[in-house]
């Protein structure tokens, strides 16, 4: 099943999934995810939002390849590409669920 955490900060979750081996950075990597949605799973799900502005809204996610590599992909409420990434993580499976 997948894992959803509440921590303090996103450079908190980025640090504690690091430990957990989750080094790679999808967000400058996210053509990967892009050309081969089905060679990845996401395993770990964290939402922040900022105490004052619901634009520091963020997502973190601990996403791993078939082939094992972990990594993590970032989304922000701000982002510019906003759109372009949700539809592209919608393409993901999250681990243990099914439709």
């Amino acid at each position: 099943m997948s894992e959803r955490y509440h921590y303090a900060s996103v450079a908190e979750a980025l640090n504690l999934l690091k430990e957990k081996g989750y080094e790679y950075d999808f967000n400058i990597n996210e053509h990967e995810i892009e050309q081969n949605p089905d060679h990845f799973e996401i395993h770990h799900i964290y939402r922040y939002e900022g105490n004052t502005n619901p634009d520091d809204e963020s997502w973190v996610y601990g996403i791993q390849s078939k082939s094992g590599r972990k990594g993590v992909f970032v989304n922000g409420a701000s982002s510019d590409s906003s759109i372009e990434v949700i539809k592209i993580l919608q393409k993901l499976s999250i681990k243990d669920q099914h439709s």
